[in-house]
Parts: structure tokens; C-alpha cells; sequence
């Protein structure tokens, strides 16, 4: 059961377009603004990570970051295969 309040204020054509958008997804105006605040709340939280490391394994972290990448024989054979939309016509 929801219990806690979130009031906002907004322009009358915003509102509309939240509302035809809810519509289209089958949801109420709250259902619909409520997922959307909570999807973005979680998309800007997981880009906040924070770590901490000591000037020591700093350097280090640094080093793995500016080496270069270790070979991939896998990868390597994926990106050699040409994609559907950029082969020739036939």
C-alpha cells in the first residue's frame, strides 16, 4: 500500500503528454510517473559508484586501465563477420 505523498506542479501540455504516454502503456498518470522517477532515480545511482584504493593499487588500476587489451580470439572472430545490413546487395 503506498502511504507516502510526492506532489509536483507542471505545465498543462506536460501533463498531457504524461497522460497520452500512460495511456498508451495502459497505466494511470501516478502508475506511469512513478516508474519513470524510479527508473531514472536507478540509472543515476548505479552511475554514482564510488571505490576508494590506496595510492598504491591506484597505480595499479591505473596500469590494467592504459594497458592494452589482452588478445580475444573470440571477439576477434565476431567482428570479422559482416553484419546482414552491410553486405552487398545481391
Amino acid at each position: 500500500m503506498r502511504d507516502a505523498a510526492i506532489n509536483l506542479r507542471a505545465l498543462p501540455e506536460q501533463r498531457d503528454l504524461i497522460d497520452q504516454a500512460a495511456s498508451a502503456l495502459g497505466k494511470n498518470r501516478s502508475d506511469f510517473m512513478l516508474e519513470a522517477a524510479c527508473e531514472r532515480a536507478r540509472s543515476v545511482l548505479l552511475d554514482q559508484v564510488f571505490f576508494s584504493l590506496d595510492a598504491d593499487k591506484f597505480e595499479q588500476f591505473l596500469a590494467l586501465l592504459d594497458a592494452p587489451p589482452a588478445p580475444n580470439p573470440g571477439l576477434e572472430r565476431l567482428m570479422a563477420i559482416k553484419a546482414p545490413w552491410d553486405a552487398e546487395s545481391q
